[in-house]
């Protein structure tokens, strides 16, 4: 049976890689548009079952439409994570993941699911990926298998993509519970991420290291741009 879907977060989509999926720019929350505007829902819908008749292969298409009444909105994330005593990068990464525990465990609840785990690590090892992350990130070996009690999922420097998904993932999580009536859409959600969190700061180092290494290694730059969004 053929299928279809609409995404809202592309990098979850590119993950679970469906047969036919439509990318659309509209917040968390809010598939087909702002609610009451019908004309606009069908033309989302008409885009997304029209894709069974012209899709012959796995593809996620772009909605080249914003929704109307979306575009001035601004949101910003109310959480606020401060920096405490530990100024090390593994330090205030860690301090960042325990202020947004709470949210992405409510998330979680309410869901029944998480999306974390892609790289190997079960649900409660949050900490130990960020740990990882994070000493990547202050030694710059991006190519040296990690060594816990966590049985990867996959080897380096591919592995790094993984943390990094299962990361962002855990952030979404959160933010999916944050008290508020603006949802964020994607960019939004990688402005956040890339430009005011720990997180951010820690792929970014990890990026410039992958950078570095791809000018001998054509496989560690692919990574990179796995990881990173395109112009950062």
């Amino acid at each position: 049976m053929a299928t279809t879907s609409i995404s809202l977060i592309r990098e979850q989509t590119e993950r679970v890689r469906p047969p036919r999926a439509l990318w659309v720019p509209f917040p968390l929350g809010r598939p087909l548009g702002i609610p009451g505007d019908t004309n606009f829902q069908l033309d989302v819908l008409r885009a997304t079952l029209g894709m069974l008749s012209t899709a012959t292969e796995p593809v996620i298409e772009d909605y080249p439409i914003e929704a109307p009444g979306a575009g001035p909105e601004v949101w910003a994330c109310p959480l606020t994570i401060e920096v405490e005593s530990d100024e090390s990068l593994a330090g205030r990464l860690l301090q960042e993941v325990a202020r947004l525990r709470p949210w992405a465990t409510e998330t979680r609840r309410r869901r029944g699911r998480t999306l974390f785990g892609l790289s190997g690590a079960g649900p409660d090892q949050v900490d130990d990926v960020a740990t990882m992350l994070a000493s990547v990130a202050e030694s710059g070996n991006v190519t040296d298998q990690l060594t816990t009690d966590i049985k990867w999922a996959h080897p380096m420097p591919f592995l790094l993509r993984h943390l990094a998904e299962d990361l962002r993932s855990f952030y979404h999580e959160a933010i999916a519970s944050q008290p508020g009536d603006i949802p964020p859409n994607h960019d939004a959600l990688n402005k956040w991420i890339f430009g005011e969190t720990v997180l951010g700061e820690v792929l970014l180092t990890i990026g410039e290291h992958l950078t570095f290494a791809g000018k001998t290694n054509p496989k560690v730059g692919i990574v990179r741009n796995l990881m990173i969004p395109e112009g950062l």
